[in-house]
């Protein structure tokens, strides 16, 4: 039919620029999309995703809200897949690039007004600016490709050196090498973008060889850029890396640079995978076993609370955290309850971009067992010659591509397609629902986030005087140090460690310390005093970070240490006495809150604790490094751990000696190439407010000055206020038992590589009278082996306990 609407509403229709996201996938508010009978509207004037999904009609409510009542539905079904014939020739080639949607699907689209109709009446348009907005529709990324593509932009960037490729071509080779010039290998090569030379690469994911001549070709030549021969395309992409900034990087000139040795990137094919593809690859090669102690295959299981998040890409980190929060009853409750979800009536938003929205859909997603089916068998594909296919066993998952994109948005890591530290994203998340909620003037206490907190309370008590510093730290997890003895290597060379007990480790989180050398304010000397960490309160939901990446020669390694896991703990004996009858408390000087220390780079303070080292230690490091990189402040917490003060809590001195204009690494880099120690380049930019010509007069004029920040007093820890009694959250009742409910496991040699998968009791009913366990990898969802299974049990990441 006609529609007499469109008329009045054509002057505001335009196309979709570039920068706007189109949702035309699935539905901002579920996970119902062009897949499923009905389709997905698209909102023709700002592009929101809407479904018809009995019960939900979020197209519908979409319209309503915003008077927007024109769109268009769209439709995609699977084409049949063509058999190959017996008689034709067989396949020579392996082709690299997946096929496109228009080879593998039907789609059909058809106008929809609301003003005609309340449940979208179909009509018919000739008008061309209605054309050409669903021709920019489907023409468009869609919104999760857009993010998809901003995410690997965002990772990979020119430095410096591309930017200033200075070349001196030894041949002009006209061709693209075909062996390295040191050794007999013929793929995996580096051609040097300085003189031309190619030589092969380091050994690779996924078994690809490589000498590491091109590294060596590096060091004895310094020409820093290499692109890797079999990654060029005719756009001018190509994997380009920086032996200099040991990094892969982004050269913006790269047709000009491979011009200089006769090379047209107009001629090349792309024949080899990318560093991008080959960690992917690696990363989900790194799977759990899907198979029980009896060698059979673990059981698919289907229903409400057993949906699959699909893999984006290295986004195991994410679902593993995801779906154990959604299997708590708090998370159940919050997101899935009748004054949650009329948030949809009322949100001033779009559901894309508010993150309330996206925790509604996912619980949704997650706990209805709508999505929770098994997938589809796909057509027979061009390589088959019956047309015989297996039935999958799995369901294909839904795909969290909205919230991805909107939790990790500004973030400098989450942001990215790199695999992440669980912990780390579960911080994250927790922090920026406590924002949204804020935002929303709700009442933290009675959200999901809460039953995470608690407090830390640090005791520091002088041997001399006997009086006492306290000092309560809100936290939401307890990272224990594993204590790794060497017990031998197993037939492959690889160590194996001694089981360790976690009531073992909880007890040395809340072990005595002594700190040799300590300065007390009231004795007026050095003496000795003794510091020890326990808990203020307990929370409703504990959960454990197992300190298991520890340094092994200096770098960061993940030490495979078994840890026996009881079903259940006590915590009564960990509970902080607080000041004792005659025991007095320290009289500080000065002390220093929470709230008067700046803003620490999130990223690199993750690092470090990530490494074992303390907060305040992490912090120090950071405000004496420039508070940017965690390496360096690596460096300086190596140079300083035996500084009698290195566990004391940071004054404000020491803050107001670093709250100048903080010198950028590269600065530092820059005079410490001329001579100067790094501490002398730090502080002589400081002192000229960032300059690097003024910062090296102050240098030669102030030759006998080594840089060292002024000593701070020493300082004792203060007590906490009645606000920080009221923040951190808990209850200090007894007796404090926990029943284990959840673990996340991870495989592989370090956070930012390797699979993450969790395993949850009783994920479908808080009231289920058994202990039934449910393994969660990514869209395969399988009943667990007993007690979730011993091996991923006793090297998991992290533990989750329910207070009972």
């Amino acid at each position: 039919m006609s529609c007499i609407h469109i008329s009045q509403v054509t002057g505001n229709l335009r196309p979709p620029t570039i920068a706007q996201q189109v949702h035309r996938e699935e539905c901002t508010l579920c996970f119902d999309g062009q897949d499923d009978p009905e389709g997905v509207l698209v909102c023709l004037q700002c592009f929101n995703g809407g479904c018809f999904g009995e019960g939900r009609r979020h197209a519908h409510l979409h319209a309503e809200k915003t008077g927007h009542n024109l769109g268009v539905v769209i439709k995609r079904t699977r084409k049949e897949g063509k058999k190959r014939d017996s008689t034709e020739p067989p396949l020579k080639k392996l082709a690299i690039s997946a096929p496109k949607d228009e080879e593998l699907y039907n789609v059909s689209t058809s106008l929809r007004c609301f003003s005609c109709s309340p449940i979208g009446e179909a009509i018919h348009s000739d008008n061309p600016q209605i054309t050409a907005v669903v021709d920019g529709i489907m023409k468009a990324l869609s919104s999760a490709q857009q993010s998809e593509v901003k995410a690997w932009e965002e990772e990979i960037l020119p430095c410096e050196h591309t930017l200033t490729l200075q070349q001196e071509p030894v041949i002009n080779i006209g061709h693209v090498p075909s062996q390295c010039t040191s050794c007999d290998l013929t793929s995996n090569l580096w051609l040097c973008l300085t003189c031309g030379l190619a030589n092969c690469g380091r050994q690779q994911f996924g078994g690809v060889g490589g000498n590491g001549h091109a590294l060596q070709h590096f060091n004895e030549t310094g020409h820093m850029l290499g692109v890797k021969m079999g990654t060029i395309t005719p756009e001018g992409t190509a994997d380009i890396y920086c032996y200099a900034c040991d990094d892969a990087k982004v050269d913006p000139d790269l047709p000009r640079h491979l011009q200089a040795f006769g090379i047209e990137v107009l001629g090349q094919t792309k024949t080899e995978k990318s560093m991008t593809e080959l960690q992917l690859e690696h990363n989900l090669k790194f799977d759990f076993s899907m198979t029980g102690d009896d060698g059979k295959e673990l059981e698919p299981v289907f229903g409400q609370g057993l949906t699959g998040l699909k893999n984006l890409g290295n986004s195991c980190y994410m679902a593993s955290v995801l779906q154990t929060l959604f299997s708590l009853p708090s998370y159940r409750a919050r997101y899935t309850s009748d004054a949650a979800l009329a948030h949809f009536q009322t949100c001033p938003k779009l559901p894309a971009e508010c993150l309330e929205c996206q925790m509604l859909k996912l619980a949704d997603g997650l706990i209805s067992g709508r999505y929770s089916i098994q997938a589809k068998a796909p057509p027979p594909s061009t390589t088959d010659f019956d047309g015989d296919t297996e039935p999958p066993k799995f369901q294909e998952g839904i795909k969290p591509s909205q919230f991805k994109a909107l939790i990790g948005k500004g973030h400098e890591e989450f942001a990215t397609m790199r695999q992440q530290d669980s912990e780390e994203f579960l911080q994250h998340l927790l922090t920026r629902l406590r924002s949204e909620s804020k935002s929303q003037n709700r009442n933290e206490i009675d959200e999901p986030t809460s039953i995470t907190k608690f407090g830390m309370e640090q005791r520091l008590q002088c041997t001399g005087c006997k009086k006492v510093g306290l000092q309560v730290e809100p936290v939401d997890l307890a990272s224990l140090p594993v204590e790794a003895i060497e017990k031998g290597q197993d037939e492959e060379g690889k160590k194996l460690w001694q089981d360790v007990q976690l009531e073992k480790c909880l007890e040395a989180l809340c072990g005595d310390e002594t700190i040799e050398g300590y300065e007390c304010d009231t004795c007026g000397g050095k003496t000795t005093a003794i510091k020890s960490t326990r808990f203020k309160t307990f929370p409703e939901l504990l959960v454990l970070h197992m300190k298991k990446f520890q340094l092994v020669n200096w770098v960061p390694t993940k030490l495979e240490i078994p840890v026996k896991v009881p079903d259940t703990l006590n915590l009564d004996t960990l509970l902080s006495r607080g000041l004792q009858p005659g025991e007095e408390e320290m009289t500080v000087k000065t002390t220093t809150s929470t709230s008067s220390l700046p803003e620490f780079n999130a990223t690199a303070m993750s690092q470090l604790e990530a490494m074992g080292f303390p907060t305040v230690r992490c912090q120090k490091a950071l405000l004496a490094t420039g508070n940017s990189d965690a390496e360096i402040a690596m460096s300086w917490l190596f140079e300083h751990m035996e500084d009698p003060d290195i566990d004391s809590p940071i004054q404000p001195q020491a803050i107001s000696n670093a709250a100048g204009p903080e010198p950028s690494a590269d600065q530092i880099a820059m005079i410490s190439d001329m001579g100067f120690t790094t501490n002398q380049a730090r502080k002589a930019l400081r002192e000229s407010d960032g300059n690097p010509e003024r910062a090296i007069e102050w240098l030669f004029s102030n030759p006998g000055d080594q840089g060292e920040e002024a000593s701070s007093s020493i300082a004792t820890s203060t007590a906490p206020t009645e606000s920080n009694k009221d923040d951190v959250g808990g209850s200090s009742a007894l007796p404090a038992k926990y029943k284990l409910k959840a673990f996340i496991s991870h495989k592989g040699p370090s956070v930012h590589s390797g699979h993450y998968v969790t395993t949850i009791r009783n994920p479908q009913s808080e009231e289920s009278k058994q202990d039934e366990w449910v393994l969660f990898n990514d869209e395969k969802v399988v009943r667990a082996p007993l007690n979730g299974g011993e091996e991923m049990r006793e090297k998991a990441y992290l533990y989750v306990y329910e207070r009972i």
